[in-house]
Parts: structure tokens; C-alpha cells; sequence
């Protein structure tokens, strides 16, 4: 037969883990077909390897890429990243199920405007994903918070039993549609009164269907382990797969308790399925919140509503500007956007280096100034902590990036170099790939991701989107977690 592509004489690092080996690669249609020595063998395009690994393409399990992949469907800062799959609707916030009678509450306001909320069922969304043709995959969680959205004007109580069950009907009609779970941001101040007894029925229904539930926890300060535990319990009563979203220790005074942490995932890892993703930052970036400002680490602000001439100077700088304290600041520039330098690096590489870890960029396309994290998460990861600090090897760091998030999120054939497996390919030349994108200078594509195939047909190369063959991936219930 004659394949599609061809790529000859590649270093394959598979996804699984295993150690990287020579071969040809083929692939025919939207699959991987023939791998192995193909000398001799007819192609469309045949790809020379020189000194390159093939790779699974990347799935970017914490994204917050609900609107993007409609709007701005060439999706580059993610693709040039080598990024083949996006996992949207975390930390609670979902563009669908949505209707809002007002302006988005904090932390939906993250995804845009009112008017970026127009998907009233999850058959919506999907319809608008599958119009827009982006050039990466896309699956899709339902945020909590969304659903309180819906039927909850006020945010500070938990829902009453007739909201609740509202809220659990809109779930069960979105799962059924291919929703792949539901993700909570309880850390958030209007989730954060969501007691237990709201989240359990839910978390119920995502156990019931084979579903997954991510949570950003309650507390990652000094409730660290508590909220750790909540989240344990609530996905283990439910029988829910988990994942600790952003898994971090937050605050100075939080700082080298990641063995605590790890130790906890790992016992609970033990008795029922969880997992952690996380970004290879020390600095997280969302919403500008009075509760999380100390007066002691730096905070850079993004965006204001009120005050975008405020952009790019932190809070401090503002608050000496204006003659008031860091906390008064805060609420002048609100709703806004920030960088928070709260993590320390020590931390944050146990984390990054746990076999439970999986890796998500965590980035906010709308944010105007965005964190780095958005176009830089996985070079880093290959170029930094891999190829140059050797935190790990190269093997698990694809496993971290592929293999390891298509098992936790049931995304069948897909996170594999493998005989029919899907060809979502990246090409990485190992000695060129960088991380590029600043505090600074956040939006720069990184080298070394030379070519990405989604579906079988090429999507990126010489740094430009060359086409768009993503699509939308449903919930497949019944697949077992180990694909």
C-alpha cells in the first residue's frame, strides 16, 4: 500500500513509558498503521527523521480553552506547543451549560463576557466546536460553578434541594451528550459555599456514568491536606475517577510540604483512582482576589476592568501609586487579573516529578497578559526539566504529556505511538526545543516543535498552522482506565 506519511528513521518515544527506540513510522488516513523498519515502502510525504523523536501529540489536561477553540480555532499558542488535545471546562468554569441572566460571576469571567455564554445545553457547545473546525482536539468537563450559574442568583449559600436537583438534571443531560465529567473550583468565592452535601450528589452522578471529576480543591494553603482529603472521600463515595487539579502548596507558609501532599495522593492512589495534574511554574495566574493577597509576595496584575492603565505593574507598585494598602488596591482594581509568585520551586519539581503527575498548562487565552504557561508549559517541561535539570527522563516526560492523561481521561487510542492508535504526532528535535514565553514576553511560539500531525493529516509546520482536523471527543462510557 502506499501510506499517507512517512516518517523514516524517527527516535520513537511512545507515550507508555518505555524506552525510546529507532523506527519508521507510517501513517494512512486518521491512523498510525505500520511501525518498524519500512524500508522500501511507497508514501504521499515521506519525513526524514535526522536525530528528531516522534511523540504522541500532547493532551493539555488543565485548559481553560472553552472559547477559544470556537473563536480562534487555529488555536497556535497550543499547537505550536505541540499540543494535539485540549481538556476544557476546569476549575469549575464551563462555557456550557450556560445561561446568564447577568454578567458572569468571578471565576467565569475568565472565559470572557455574557456574550461568550451562549451555549444553553452541551449540544450546543458541541455543535459549535464541530462548526468551527479547530485544529486540536477537544474534550470537554462541565463546571459546577457553571451549573450554580444557572439556577443561583446569589453564591453565597449552598444551593437549596430544588437547585440542587436542577443542577444535577443539567449534568446528567450533559454526560449523556459526551460531557467527559465535572470539574469544582471550591477555592473560588462563589463556589466556596458549596458544602460537601452539594457536591456529593454530583460527584454521584459523574461515578454513575463512568465519568471523571477534577476538582480544584478548597484550599490549597494551609487546608492543603484537609481539602485533599475532602476530595478523596467525596470521589471515593461516588466511585468517581479523580484528579487533584494544580496540585501545589500555596503561600510561604505552605512551602515544602509537597511530600505531605504527594504522600496523601499516593495512599489515596492505592485504594481508588486519582491522579494530579500540575504547570512547571512557581507562579499561579487567575482572578484577582482580596482573600489571597498577603502584603508579601508579589503580585502582578494582568488585566483590571476598571483600570486596564493598571496592566503590567504589580500591586504593590499600584498601591504606592495610590496612596492605599495592597487589600484597598485590590478591591479598586477588581474584577481583574493577576500572577501570583506563591509557590516555591522546590515544590513544585516534586510535584512535576511524581509518576501520579500529569501535566496541564492551566492557561487563560483571554487574559491579555497572559501567564507564560499558556504557550510555554510543554517545551518547558522537554527543555528545562527534562533535557537540562534531568528531573526525569525523556520517556516519563512524554508518558507525563500523553500515555498517562489519555488512560485518566478515557480518551481511547489516543496519548500512543502505536499500530491503531491515532496519529496525533509531534516532531521535537530535542537539541533545539526552548521555552521561550516570559513573564515578560509571554506570547512567543517555542523551537524545536518542527511538525504536529492531528488526525492523521499535518496541522503545524514551519511555525504557521497548515490545517485544522481537530474534533470533538465524546465520553465513551464502558472503556476501561487502562486503554
Amino acid at each position: 500500500m502506499t501510506f499517507d506519511l512517512l516518517f523514516r528513521a524517527v527516535m520513537v518515544v511512545d507515550g507508555s513509558g518505555a524506552e525510546p527506540y529507532m523506527a519508521d513510522v507510517a501513517v494512512a488516513g486518521e491512523r498510525i498503521v505500520a511501525i518498524g523498519d519500512l524500508r522500501g515502502e511507497a508514501a504521499q510525504r515521506v519525513i526524514e527523521g535526522n536525530g528528531r523523536c516522534l511523540m504522541p501529540g500532547f493532551i493539555d489536561v488543565h485548559t481553560h480553552d472553552d472559547t477559544n477553540v470556537i473563536h480562534q480555532p487555529e488555536m497556535l499558542a497550543k499547537i505550536s506547543q505541540g499540543v494535539t488535545t485540549v481538556i476544557v471546562g476546569n476549575c469549575g468554569i464551563s462555557a456550557s451549560p450556560v445561561v446568564l441572566p447577568d454578567a458572569p460571576p468571578d471565576p467565569m469571567n475568565l472565559l470572557g463576557k455574557k456574550d461568550a455564554f451562549v451555549y444553553p445545553t452541551f449540544q450546543h457547545y458541541v455543535a459549535a466546536v464541530e462548526d468551527a473546525g479547530p485544529s486540536v482536539n477537544v474534550a470537554a468537563l462541565i463546571g459546577h460553578t457553571a451549573l450554580r450559574a444557572n439556577v443561583m442568583t446569589q453564591f453565597d449559600r449552598p444551593a437549596t434541594r430544588s437547585e440542587l436537583e436542577q443542577m444535577c438534571g443539567t449534568l446528567q443531560d450533559a454526560l449523556d451528550a459526551g460531557a467527559i465529567g465535572l470539574s469544582s473550583g471550591l477555592a473560588y468565592t462563589n463556589a466556596r459555599q458549596a458544602p460537601m452535601s452539594e457536591m456529593q450528589p454530583l460527584v454521584d452522578i459523574v461515578g454513575a456514568s463512568g465519568a471523571i471529576y477534577t476538582t480544584h480543591m478548597r484550599n490549597e494553603h494551609d487546608g492543603l491536606l484537609d481539602s485533599l482529603e475532602e476530595s478523596f472521600t467525596t470521589a471515593r463515595q461516588a466511585g468517581a475517577e479523580l484528579v487533584i487539579s494544580h496540585l501545589k502548596c500555596a503561600g510561604a507558609g505552605n512551602w515544602g510540604r509537597a511530600p505531605l501532599a504527594l504522600a496523601a495522593l499516593e495512599k489515596a492512589a492505592s485504594e481508588q483512582s486519582c491522579n494530579c495534574d500540575c504547570y512547571p511554574y512557581n507562579c499561579s495566574s487567575t482572578t484577582l482576589d482580596a482573600w489571597r493577597v498577603d502584603g508579601k509576595m508579589e503580585i502582578y496584575i494582568t488585566w483590571s476592568e476598571p483600570h486596564p492603565e493598571m496592566a503590567k505593574k504589580t500591586l504593590q507598585e499600584i498601591a504606592e501609586l495610590w496612596g492605599v494598602d495592597q487589600w484597598q488596591a485590590t478591591e479598586r482594581l477588581r474584577p481583574a487579573g493577576a500572577i501570583y509568585h506563591m509557590m516555591s520551586e522546590d515544590d513544585v519539581r516534586q510535584v512535576l516529578a511524581h509518576p501520579l503527575s500529569m501535566v496541564g498548562s492551566d492557561g487563560l487565552p483571554s487574559d491579555p497578559n497572559p501567564h507564560p504557561r499558556l504557550w510555554g508549559t510543554f517545551p518547558r517541561v522537554l527543555a528545562y526539566y527534562c533535557r537540562d535539570l534531568k528531573l526525569f527522563d525523556l520517556a516519563e516526560a512524554v508518558r507525563k504529556m500523553t500515555g498517562l492523561s489519555a488512560t485518566r481521561f478515557r480518551l481511547r487510542d489516543r496519548g500512543r505511538v502505536r499500530e491503531g492508535a491515532f496519529a496525533d504526532l509531534t516532531l521535537v528535535d530535542m537539541t533545539r526545543i526552548e521555552d521561550v514565553a516570559t513573564y515578560r514576553d509571554p506570547c512567543r511560539q517555542a523551537p524545536g516543535i518542527d511538525l504536529v500531525v492531528v488526525n492523521g493529516v499535518v496541522s503545524y509546520e514551519d511555525g504557521k498552522v497548515q490545517g485544522r482536523n481537530g474534533r470533538l471527543l465524546k465520553r465513551e462510557p464502558g472503556i476501561p482506565a487502562i486503554l
